[in-house]
């Protein structure tokens, strides 16, 4: 009767390790890049307390590494160049690229890096470190994933959405005016809106010799 009760003991431990060992191996990181071409990294701030002010840049790349079937993310990454950023107004435009604002000279990029996040129902939490003007920040982003799909050519995709929020002082970016009703010319607190789309890398097939 021991022996018995041992051996079903055995094989349900048995079973379990397997079980796991089948779940590890199913999940695949695989990288994905980002498609600029379906992609706007947004942001707005207040202008002179009464209005918002929205701009975006349009040059940068990325980077995500994640098992879309489990939604589980290892690394998201991303090179923002600071000259491409735009408001659709060139004097504008020229004083945000200046020592005022970006400093596009100086500093010709800044970039995102998340370093942890959790998840809750349908909403994602993501903190990374965010460098900007030389200065390094925690950044957290609030999103979701909008999920996968297939293209006419064969590639598959995948989408996000997500928020947050920055005080550009934090980073040394301290250029603004008083108003004469106490207000500032230039809000500072940035908030920043991203849809986000990136195609999955495609394998390379071995060359049989």
């Amino acid at each position: 009767m021991r022996m018995m009760r041992k051996l079903i003991v055995m094989v349900g431990l048995m079973g379990w390790l397997s079980a796991s060992v089948v779940s590890t191996v199913g999940a695949e990181m695989s990288k994905w890049n980002l498609d600029k071409d379906h992609t706007t990294l947004g942001f707005e701030v207040v202008h002179m307390v009464v209005s918002k002010t929205k701009g975006k840049f349009t040059e940068y790349t990325g980077t995500v590494e994640m098992d879309a079937d489990k939604q589980e993310f290892k690394t998201i990454e991303a090179v923002i160049q600071t000259a491409s950023v735009t408001t659709d107004h060139q004097k504008r435009d020229d004083h945000l690229r200046s020592a005022d604002f970006f400093d596009a000279k100086t500093f010709p990029t800044m970039t995102y890096k998340m370093k942890s996040y959790t998840k809750s129902g349908d909403q994602y939490t993501a903190v990374g470190d965010f460098t900007l003007l030389g200065v390094t920040k925690e950044l957290t982003l609030v999103g979701t994933f909008n999920g996968v799909a297939q293209d006419p050519w064969g590639n598959t995709r995948a989408g996000f959405t997500a928020e947050g929020t920055l005080n550009r002082k934090d980073f040394g970016m301290k250029f603004s005016k008083l108003l004469d009703n106490g207000g500032l010319m230039v809000g500072d607190e940035v908030k920043l809106k991203l849809e986000i789309e990136v195609i999955k890398e495609k394998k390379m097939e071995k060359v049989k010799h």
